[in-house]
């Protein structure tokens, strides 16, 4: 097996980015890049620290993460299992990559920038949602923002509901905690309590 070692190879092998790949990169929000922020409901979020890396998931109701001016973006955390690898991660290492998902969309939004964490008051009270305000609120600066193109989803066929796979079909989070945990977590309790507790836990 033979792997690529150096920039030069793999530009010999993929060729340079056409134009469009390169205007399209900016290092502020314009109104048409927005317009998916704010119809977004899910971004994934990629940091890195002393540990390694981290790519964690971050859902809420459309247009969650707050576009402050055309530099600045901030994003609630809400009740979660207290990893708080993300977070950890931008106190020491405050670069942050974000990719926004919009369903039904193919176009997604990548986001580069340096992040910290506030647990201001009153700014995590203007993000409660449910009577419950955010734990804390990751602050953003921009460095980049570019719209990533469809392909990837498309391929994937992500949004099709014909394609969306039966949960019964996959190990549940009860089943893997069984045999992760060597069986000191029943699974099937698990499982059954876990409805219940995501609704007194959600937000």
């Amino acid at each position: 097996m033979s792997f690529i070692t150096s920039v030069e190879q793999l530009e010999a092998l993929y060729g340079l980015p056409g134009e469009a790949s390169i205007v399209k990169e900016l290092d502020h929000v314009i109104p048409e890049y927005a317009a998916f922020i704010e119809a977004s409901p899910f971004v994934a979020l990629a940091t890195s620290g002393p540990e390694g890396l981290d790519c964690s998931p971050r859902g809420d109701l459309a247009g969650f993460v707050r576009l402050v001016d055309e530099k600045t973006l901030m994003m609630p955390d809400r009740r979660g299992n207290n990893r708080a690898y993300s977070l950890k991660n931008i106190i020491r290492d405050p670069r942050v990559g974000l990719l926004f998902l919009v369903p039904g969309s193919g176009t997604t939004l990548r986001v580069n920038g340096r992040a910290h964490i506030t647990t201001d008051p009153e700014l995590c009270a203007s993000f409660t949602v449910h009577g419950k305000p955010a734990r804390s609120v990751t602050v953003i600066a921009v460095d980049t923002i570019y719209f990533q193109c469809a392909r990837a989803i498309f391929r994937s066929d992500l949004w099709s509901p014909a394609k969306h796979v039966d949960p019964k079909s996959l190990p549940t989070p009860g089943q893997i905690l069984e045999i992760t945990s060597r069986k000191n977590i029943d699974g099937v309790t698990y499982d059954r309590e876990w409805p219940e507790r995501a609704k007194k836990t959600m937000w």
